[in-house]
């Protein structure tokens, strides 16, 4: 595979992996083979080790002293947990956003707002929700707290979300909530906020996963499936 200059040989393994999860090809339980990534990816130990370090961290792995990495437990439950997390996090960043409410981040957050509902329907709508993620998460979290929404982040890749459209017309009432509330200043009505697109994001994950056969669907057990 050809490499990503720009792009951190850890962060490369760390989206491999994720997406060897996300597609199916590792479950739960199932050992990462090492030897195989590093020939796919064409990358040395090194990174590799880092980014088991991280997934570890990130609760998607586990290793086992002197037998290798493992993949955590993977089901719907975990997907849920992920969101209502990152959900939790960002709302952290947002209601502090909320009690300072910074006219030049307003005026931004505005912008970017108003290119989502122009673009509800294309891939633009996700680069601009990204960017008013960034700027409220990296304006209004210390180093601990962007690391761990960072983390709570990995099961939600921008690869996964940038082939969906779908689901535009959902997210933008929360942004749209959001924004309001970062206007008058009211930091719980900014929280709820993010917990209800985290919510909405990982219910539609969790249909593509079945969709896509990697999860069971609800009320089937996965050794049944």
């Amino acid at each position: 595979m050809p490499k990503k200059y720009g792009v951190k040989e850890k962060d490369l393994v760390v989206a491999h992996v994720v997406n060897l999860i996300l597609t199916g090809k590792l479950r739960s339980g199932d050992r990462l083979d090492r030897n195989e990534i590093a020939r796919e990816l064409g990358v040395s130990r090194v990174p590799i080790q880092e980014a088991v370090v991280q997934l570890e961290h990130d609760g998607i792995l586990s290793t086992r002293y002197h037998r290798g990495a493992y993949v955590e437990r993977f089901d719907d439950s975990v997907v849920r947990e992920h969101h209502e997390v990152y959900g939790m996090l960002s709302g952290i960043a947002s209601a502090r956003a909320a009690h300072a409410r910074n006219p030049e981040h307003l005026r931004q957050l505005d912008a970017l707002l108003d290119t989502m509902r122009s673009n509800v329907d294309s891939r633009s709508f996700q680069e601009a929700a990204w960017e008013f993620r960034v700027l409220i998460n990296e304006g209004y979290s210390g180093p601990r707290l962007l690391a761990v929404i960072r983390g709570s982040q990995s099961f939600m890749p921008r690869a996964f979300w940038m082939a969906y459209i779908n689901n535009h017309h959902d997210l933008l009432q929360y942004f749209e909530a959001e924004l309001d509330a970062l206007h008058r200043g009211d930091g719980e009505a900014a929280r709820a906020a993010n917990r209800g697109r985290a919510d909405t994001m990982g219910r539609v994950m969790l249909a593509e996963l079945v969709r896509r056969g990697v999860l069971p669907p609800a009320g089937i057990p996965a050794d049944g499936f």
